[in-house]
């Protein structure tokens, strides 16, 4: 008896593993299916660039939007006091926002400014106005200035003209008879018009302004008894 055995060609055996599906046999995948993964894989990382750019390039058009309201304007390189005539050194270039109510001095300004006396006391950084140039505007109706003669030690060496401030009743030694003015006030609020230091005196006048009965509480103070608090900006 005989039995016909037919024996496959290598060359199909190669064939149907190629053409058949891909079993894992332990073996490394093809170099063209790890390439299609890789492409896959990579989808996301572009897309998140994508928006990365996106997000830079709507910053910088809105920043362009904003600055483009900003104007050149003149402000403080130094604190003023009233009466004190302008310079060119007193002033420097600003670039801001600027509401349209408010009232400040354009830089190409700058002439009609200068040589001018202040109206008003202003500190280093203040936006310059038009009410602050001109014949002094102080004090204000209901305000008056009182000078106060300061030793070392009663008053912040910061302060200067146009601070905000707080005059403060201090009682003297204890046997000393002092006593607070006699309506009970003890401390006051008031905004510095000038500081001065006279020759061969240890003692700092700073002026301040402050309501009228204020002023007047101040002035029946002994000399020695006051000290100034400087407040923020906003301070009261």
């Amino acid at each position: 008896m005989s039995t016909n055995t037919t024996t496959r060609p290598e060359t199909d055996r190669a064939t149907s593993m190629v053409n058949g599906p891909w079993i894992n046999d332990g073996k490394k995948p093809p170099a063209s299916r790890l390439r299609t993964t890789g492409r896959r894989r990579s989808v996301p990382y572009l897309l998140l660039g994508v928006l990365l750019v996106l997000a830079c390039v709507g910053g910088f058009v809105l920043i362009s939007l904003n600055s483009g309201d900003r104007q050149a304007v003149l402000a403080l390189a130094r604190g003023v006091p009233v009466g004190h005539v302008l310079t060119t050194q007193d002033l420097r270039q600003v670039n801001v926002a600027v509401d349209p109510g408010v009232a400040v001095v354009g830089a190409d300004q700058a002439a009609t400014v200068v040589g001018r006396p202040m109206a008003t006391s202003l500190s280093a950084g203040s936006l310059l106005t038009p009410n602050a140039v001109g014949g002094a505007a102080l004090p204000t109706d209901g305000q008056a200035i009182a000078a106060l003669a300061l030793k070392p030690g009663q008053f912040p060496a910061e302060v200067g003209p146009g601070a905000r401030v707080s005059v403060v009743f201090v009682p003297g030694q204890v046997g000393t008879a002092t006593s607070p003015p006699a309506d009970g006030g003890t401390v006051w609020p008031a905004v510095v018009t000038s500081v001065t230091t006279p020759a061969n005196d240890q003692n700092t006048v700073v002026s301040v302004q402050l309501s009228e009965s204020a002023a007047r509480q101040v002035a029946a103070v002994q000399a020695g008894q006051l000290s100034i608090v400087m407040l923020s900006a906003g301070g009261r």
